[in-house]
């Protein structure tokens, strides 16, 4: 395997698949004495230009965000269309599912892990950027994220 595949090795976000947003949201802001974030959800497919395993899916997910320094912590209640999201949660339950970088490449940096047997397996757009997750889970027991701004 390559060395150093993302061109860095510092984690921007930990994603958490979880069942009931509000109640986790809730939860998680009492257990660090912060305010409760308001979720939001994520783009429609004709924005977001949602793939999943390489098909375009309706899928959606109420997103909240925990800002922690220089780490943020991502709460994703997905919906029940196919995505990463559902069938990580269907599959391993409520918990981990990503850790997530930010890179520049997106394109590159996907060919690249790739071709060292980590798969893309889903990849879309948000306002600003967009995002690929790719299957290493096998290798690092977690999905790894990948997260490129236009600014």
């Amino acid at each position: 395997m390559d060395k150093n595949l993302l061109g860095n090795n510092v984690i921007a976000q930990i994603g958490i698949l979880v069942h009931d947003i509000e109640k986790t949201s809730q939860v998680y802001a009492e257990f660090f004495g912060m305010m409760k974030p308001e979720w939001s959800l994520t783009d429609a497919v004709d924005k977001a230009k949602t793939e999943y395993k390489s098909e375009p899916t309706e899928a959606r997910a109420k997103l909240a965000f925990f800002d922690m320094g220089s780490l943020q912590l991502e709460l994703i209640e997905p919906d029940e269309h196919p995505s990463t999201w559902r069938e990580h949660l269907n599959e391993h339950g409520e918990g981990p599912h990503h850790i997530a970088f930010f890179i520049k490449g997106m394109e590159e940096k996907v060919k690249l892990l790739e071709l060292n047997g980590m798969a893309l397996t889903q990849k879309g757009e948000y306002t600003g950027g967009r995002y690929a997750y790719m299957d290493t889970f096998k290798e690092l027991k977690v999905m790894v994220e990948l997260l490129e701004n236009d600014n």
